[in-house]
């Protein structure tokens, strides 16, 4: 009999938490579901453990477990106003974009500070369908971990009728990266990409290995290097 209330109690308690679920999900609207920021996050995570709890756990009395959180909710709600009507405050809790690239130039730095690394960069751009960092001019990491990508004008979005019949016969290989993070990643070279090829390619440019942060193949056969010295006067960082 015992069990039985308890699994009675267990179904009431998931119902009524499930219900208020769905109705704080209708009151808050999208910006929780979507993560845009740090504290939309936060929030969503929190809202999840409370809402197991509330269900499952019958060892918590419910309506206190409610008090908080909807108490919970309405401190969501007080931050997003404040926040919405302070630019600094806003800042703080939601974070800014980095640039990742610009004109063209990788920028290791921003990449520091972000935690991003190279193989998250050509992950994400993969995911966008572009294979090869040259032809990207700038590219933006967003407060939700996206990457938000403008293409050099020579690679915008073109028509079939755009191209020549020898245009579209083109075959496209997959990028081959010869250095990462500084590091030559011997297994991708061959007898046509030899590492001899890559230093006449280097001493060809005026450039050094050392300085040297990614270089590739690009699915065209050309050749792009990034260095770790970007030399760019003042990167935009939105940091």
């Amino acid at each position: 009999m015992k069990n039985l209330d308890i699994i009675l109690q267990t179904i009431l308690r998931t119902c009524a938490s499930f219900i208020i679920l769905l109705f704080v999900s209708l009151w808050v609207g999208k910006h929780i579901n979507s993560h845009i920021n740090h504290y939309n996050f936060a929030l969503s995570i929190t809202i999840g453990s409370f809402i197991a709890n509330m269900g499952f756990d019958t060892n918590l009395k419910f309506i206190p477990m409610m008090s908080a959180f909807l108490t919970l909710v309405l401190i969501y709600f007080l931050i997003s106003f404040i926040s919405s009507r302070n630019r600094h405050l806003r800042k703080w809790l939601s974070g800014q974009p980095t640039v990742i690239i610009e004109n063209g130039k990788i920028l290791d730095s921003n990449m520091k500070k972000a935690k991003y690394s190279l193989d998250d960069l050509t992950q994400q751009l993969r995911e966008k369908d572009i294979f090869d960092v040259s032809e990207i001019e700038f590219a933006i990491l967003e407060i939700s971990g996206k990457l938000s990508i403008m293409k050099k004008t020579k690679y915008q979005m073109i028509t079939r009728r755009d191209l020549t019949p020898s245009m579209l016969n083109q075959t496209m290989n997959l990028p081959r990266e010869l250095i990462m993070d500084g590091k030559v990643i011997g297994k991708n070279f061959n007898n046509h990409y030899s590492i001899e090829w890559l230093n006449q390619e280097i001493k060809r440019r005026n450039l050094q290995l050392k300085n040297i942060q990614y270089a590739v193949i690009s699915s065209s056969g050309t050749l792009f290097i990034d260095l770790f010295e970007d030399q760019i006067i003042e990167p935009t960082d939105m940091e």
